[in-house]
């Protein structure tokens, strides 16, 4: 089963969908979800957190990640860069959840809703961008798994 917050991030990456395709602002994109079956099972202080939290900081979450991107921000797929903006959005500003906890959530959104491969790509954009964003963090997981670090 779902966690509440799983369901939280399928929501805001629907969303974030209808957001990069339409521009609609968070109110209205948070009303057209509520018509979604299992919009109730979603942690909502979550989903209002990583709504309203990318939408405000798009631009900046952009930026983060368009350095380890092989291509354009602009010629992403809307889904992978609505993944990539919330787990953007989570390394950033999300501490208290795990950096391998956040790709993993990433990943999961991609294989759900993106293309055959964009889970790999999802994958190894955030692994940069954590250590970037969270380098003691990511230091410290691989120091713990015995492995040198870089």
């Amino acid at each position: 089963m779902k966690s509440a917050r799983h369901k939280a991030r399928e929501l805001a990456c629907q969303g974030l969908y209808q957001w990069l395709l339409a521009k609609e602002d968070a109110s209205a994109i948070r009303a057209h979800l509520a018509e979604f079956k299992g919009y109730d099972k979603a942690d909502q202080e979550y989903l209002v957190l990583l709504l309203e939290g990318v939408i405000a900081d798009a631009a900046e979450l952009d930026a983060a990640f368009s350095a380890f991107l092989d291509r354009p921000v602009e010629e992403l797929s809307p889904v992978e860069r609505g993944v990539l903006l919330i787990g953007a959005y989570e390394l950033a500003h999300v501490p208290d959840v795990p950096y391998k906890v956040v790709i993993n959530e990433a990943v999961e959104l991609a294989k759900s809703y993106g293309g055959t491969d964009g889970y790999k790509y999802v994958n190894g954009v955030l692994d940069k961008l954590a250590a970037k964003l969270r380098p003691d963090e990511v230091k410290a997981r691989k120091a713990g798994r015995g492995k040198a670090v870089a």
